[in-house]
């Protein structure tokens, strides 16, 4: 099989850490080959999506004392090719976030895809539809107490009613801008003004778990499935556990209530084409539903001893036939 990757620079990666480097190392050590292009390299000519694309031999990453270890260089390019994207038999939608206008174009050149020939993943419209905030409310008993708003009374009535809050940006990443609000605090007005841009912008507003000290965990799901899971525990004075701010990884287990909530995500996620998803799981809450380009897959490989790439790629592979059968009936 072609495996097409929309990736950020390829220089830019870790391959000791990056999800689209294990997936990728995957599937060329499964026999595929592999193809990389950027957002910024699609296009639409007569009604079909093309990418300038560049085929990529990798270097497999070693687990050497605990850590993985790269080769130096770890990859090694093609010359690039105009090709058409269905003429790959799966194409990773995994450029990190935030989702900008151009994020956002990116995914309608990929509609112009024929998904009767290649599968998307994730869909682009299941993209443009799950906001990595925003998409968990709908799942109301698996979430925290939780508003969004950009109204500042509405906010601080929020903050009074609990005590304590965690504030979200709508569009943030690895953590960024994300800020503990306690009452009582007399920079609340500004941190709130400051966060919804004196009131245009909407934010998420959550109340604070404890359990956040214990750890943040990240499960990947695929379709719907969870084949595996991290705990990210926070440092040093930072309360947050993001791997990007510094948190520490550690082994855990996916508990009855964390299988629970995947089953309540499942069905929707399967409706939207969400083929692979990392949920934040705090406390046994709900808090984000990742869909960009989720990570983790590197570090539970190190600590559990797993293949969790191989797994991602021979389920594509076993299933692309039954889903690009299912796009033809529609």
């Amino acid at each position: 099989m072609k495996f097409a990757f929309i990736i950020d620079p390829i220089q830019k990666l870790d391959p000791g850490h990056d999800t689209s480097v294990a997936l990728m190392e995957a599937a060329q050590e499964l026999g595929h080959e592999i193809w990389i292009t950027q957002t910024s390299q699609l296009g639409v000519a007569n009604g079909k999506a093309f990418a300038l694309l560049q085929q990529v031999q990798l270097i497999p990453v070693q687990l050497m004392e605990g850590r993985w270890v790269a080769a130096s260089p770890w990859f090694m390019l093609g010359d690039s090719r105009r090709l058409l994207l269905e003429e790959m038999d799966a194409v990773f939608m995994r450029t990190d976030p935030p989702v900008t206008v151009p994020y956002l174009y990116a995914t309608y050149i990929l509609d112009y895809i024929n998904p009767a020939k290649t599968l998307v993943l994730n869909s682009p419209q299941g993209i443009r539809a799950a906001n990595e905030k925003m998409y968990a409310l709908q799942f109301v008993d698996a979430i925290p107490d939780t508003i969004v708003s950009q109204n500042k009374p509405v906010i601080q009535e929020f903050l009074e009613e609990k005590g304590t809050a965690v504030l979200k940006p709508l569009g943030g990443k690895a953590g960024e801008g994300i800020l503990f609000l306690q009452k009582g605090d007399r920079n609340i007005n500004s941190l709130i003004e400051i966060s919804t841009q004196q009131g245009q912008v909407p934010v998420m507003v959550q109340t604070y778990l404890p359990a956040a000290k214990e750890g943040d965990k990240r499960i990947i799901l695929l379709n719907g499935e969870p084949i595996g899971a991290l705990n990210r525990i926070p440092t040093g004075t930072d309360f947050r556990g993001n791997m990007a701010v510094g948190g520490r990884v550690a082994q855990t287990e996916i508990t009855h209530r964390e299988r629970e909530i995947c089953l309540q995500l499942a069905p929707t996620l399967q409706r939207d084409g969400l083929v692979f998803v990392g949920i934040d799981v705090i406390g046994g809450f709900l808090t984000e539903v990742n869909v960009t380009s989720p990570t983790g897959v590197r570090e539970i490989d190190r600590l559990e001893g797993t293949r969790l790439g191989h797994q991602v790629i021979e389920w594509i592979v076993h299933s692309r036939d039954h889903l690009v059968e299912v796009a033809k009936q529609h």
